[in-house]
């Protein structure tokens, strides 16, 4: 009887799954009018791509890089060390619904993948807008994910990819349409029609 009590306190102590998520993402009639003024263009190419040249992950304040600010803010319960690395925390991946209680098993997903901005007309910035760009803690452009659904992801743009929980297709849209807004990249055809798509089952 003790021990079924004991496993009802602990079930109970942890709360529904985080919804943390990037802060003032716009509604859904702003981010259509975001997506309406995106420019449409054919995909650009990779030569000369490299990681490298997206600088990341910058200190962002005190001993917090970039990582570890968005491994905060998009848990619950954590606690962090010294060195501002979690040591406990709970996060809820938005794209597979997978929860993850261990910080090494959660990977920080740029939302617009780095070779994606890239082709999208990255590559014609210096490398100091280049290292905002992927180190953008206050915009749409970074979310905490299980690093199997970021894997899978790789660098493929909506056409190609979707988050396999269907109930996601909103976020999704809103902060991929909202990152290429604020960073002023452009879009191809495809992307477009399935970001309407996707961004159609919003309801806010």
């Amino acid at each position: 009887m003790v021990s079924v009590f004991v496993f009802a306190a602990l079930a109970i102590a942890w709360p529904s799954p985080a919804a943390a998520i990037p802060a003032n993402i716009p509604s859904k009639s702003v981010i259509q009018s975001e997506l309406n003024g995106l420019s449409v263009a054919s995909e650009g190419s990779m030569t000369g791509y490299s990681r490298d040249k997206f600088p990341h992950w910058v200190t962002i304040s005190g001993s917090c890089n970039a990582r570890e600010t968005i491994l905060k803010r998009d848990a619950d319960y954590v606690t962090v060390g010294s060195d501002c690395y979690p040591t406990s925390g709970k996060w809820y991946s938005q794209w597979d619904g997978v929860v993850k209680t261990v910080a090494s098993e959660v990977s920080i997903d740029h939302q617009v993948p780095l070779a994606e901005a890239w082709r999208s007309g990255a590559s014609s910035w210096t490398t100091a807008k280049r290292q905002d760009f992927a180190n953008d803690v206050v915009g749409t452009e970074l979310i905490a994910v299980t690093a199997t659904v970021n894997s899978s992801k790789g660098d493929k743009d909506p056409s190609a990819w979707k988050p396999p929980r269907t109930g996601a297709y909103c976020l999704y849209a809103k902060m991929w349409i909202h990152a290429k807004h604020k960073w002023g990249l452009k879009l191809q055809s495809a992307e477009k029609t399935a970001l309407q798509s996707m961004l159609n089952t919003c309801s806010y």
